[in-house]
């Protein structure tokens, strides 16, 4: 039996919630499908930062020569990759190392930026609308730095996101501990970007969830794609563990699974899992008063409510999202030479996660080469929740064939 559908989403994360809300707010009718739980995949468990301020691309110039220094210090590296000679995983090594120049970098900037500031606005204005009590705060994303050439790197890193908008407040010593007291004495200063935000973002994907069924969705869990069959420049059906789908337009929107899940459409998808981790915590004595990362060492704080969590790490291409306790504690151990934590911290979660990544560290976002109705959302890397509603919209006006709210040309696949 095949059901017909108008609008048919692969993906209940960030993304995919995302594209389900702005069409179902613009009167389409709406199917999501995931693989696993809707909202409780790898967008659940991350640092919950919304940070229109990133927007030089994960593929930068000495990127590579960092992550070669990172791996010569396994203990603290925020680094890590799978051995393997597989070709795809090989070719996507390649594009990204090539990519790891300051031309992708000026590429990047301007989607990057429009993407991300339109994300931000959409936050806001979805937790003011829908009244989501997710511990959603707008003091920005400070980083911390202990050594004087990391302050030094961070301040440069800083004046060139003010010269495209971003907007920036640097610490001296005195004034970083004025501003967040749970700082060590140790250190030397900050740099605050002040227009990032932050949530509980499993808090926020079960309240967006739950509000999409409540919108009208048929929303599916634990259904598996199984297949396409295409003909004619259009996606015909896709086949799935609950039957055969018929739909006017299809969302591929399934993060790090995307290339798998698409392999019948016989399109390059360069989409490479990066595994990241968390650990959450009962709120602690002295709590951060702002989302941080913790300068030198690449790990994300954030301060939810009663409850706080430390993110790290970028493995790419591992699949596994079984947490590596040895990082773990390599996270927490890096967390305390920044910051006043109790003793013992009473750790209630644990979690890794996989972040799509491409190799020019750009998402995908536009209509397929090959399939007028398939529509791709995928590939934010660190970025999905961040990027989420953003995504939503422009894949809304896609859709709906209005112009969308910036060009999405950059973004394309065909740009591989």
């Amino acid at each position: 039996m095949t059901t017909k559908s108008d609008v048919l989403i692969i993906g209940g994360g960030p993304v995919g919630l995302s594209c389900a809300y702005y069409l179902l707010k613009s009167g389409r009718k709406v199917t999501l499908l995931d693989a696993k739980e809707i909202g409780k995949g790898s967008g659940s468990g991350n640092a919950g930062h919304i940070v229109p301020s990133h927007i030089i691309p994960l593929a930068a110039p000495g990127v590579v020569t960092s992550a070669l220094k990172w791996m010569l210090d396994p203990a603290h590296s925020p680094f890590g990759m799978k051995v393997s000679l597989d070709p795809n995983y090989i070719l996507w090594l390649l594009k990204f190392v090539l990519a790891c120049n300051d031309g992708n970098v000026q590429r990047s900037i301007k989607p990057l930026n429009d993407l991300g500031q339109l994300s931000a606005k959409n936050f806001a204005q979805i937790i003011a609308e829908e009244k989501f009590d997710c511990s959603y705060q707008e003091k920005g994303l400070l980083f911390l730095y202990k050594t004087e050439k990391a302050f030094h790197d961070g301040r440069h890193e800083g004046e060139f996101m003010q010269k495209h908008g971003i907007p920036v407040s640097v610490y001296d010593k005195a004034k970083i501990h004025e501003v967040e007291p749970a700082a060590l004495d140790d250190i030397i200063g900050g740099v605050h970007f002040t227009g990032d935000s932050h949530l509980n973002p499993a808090v926020f994907l079960k309240l967006l969830s739950d509000r999409v069924r409540a919108m009208g969705a048929e929303m599916l869990e634990n259904t598996p794609v199984t297949g396409f069959e295409s003909a004619g420049g259009k996606v015909k059906v896709v086949r799935t563990s609950a039957g055969a789908f018929e739909a006017e337009h299809v969302i591929l929107a399934a993060g790090a699974l995307s290339s798998s899940v698409a392999r019948d459409l016989k399109l390059n998808i360069p989409i490479q899992p990066a595994r990241g981790y968390s650990m959450t915590m009962s709120a602690t004595k002295t709590m951060p008063s702002h989302a941080l990362i913790l300068g030198e060492r690449r790990i994300a704080v954030s301060p939810m409510g009663g409850i706080l969590r430390f993110t790290g790490r970028l493995e790419v291409g591992n699949y596994s999202m079984e947490p590596n306790p040895v990082w773990l504690e390599r996270i927490e151990n890096s967390a305390r030479e920044y910051l006043r934590l109790d003793e013992k911290l009473d750790v209630k979660e644990t979690w890794a996660g996989l972040r799509p990544t491409t190799p020019d560290g750009m998402p995908i976002i536009g209509r397929s080469p090959k399939h007028n109705n398939l529509i791709f959302a995928t590939g934010h890397a660190m970025l999905g929740l961040s990027l989420g509603p953003g995504t939503g919209q422009v894949v809304a006006e896609l859709i709906n064939g209005k112009e969308t709210a910036f060009d999405l040309r950059p973004l394309s696949l065909e740009r591989f």
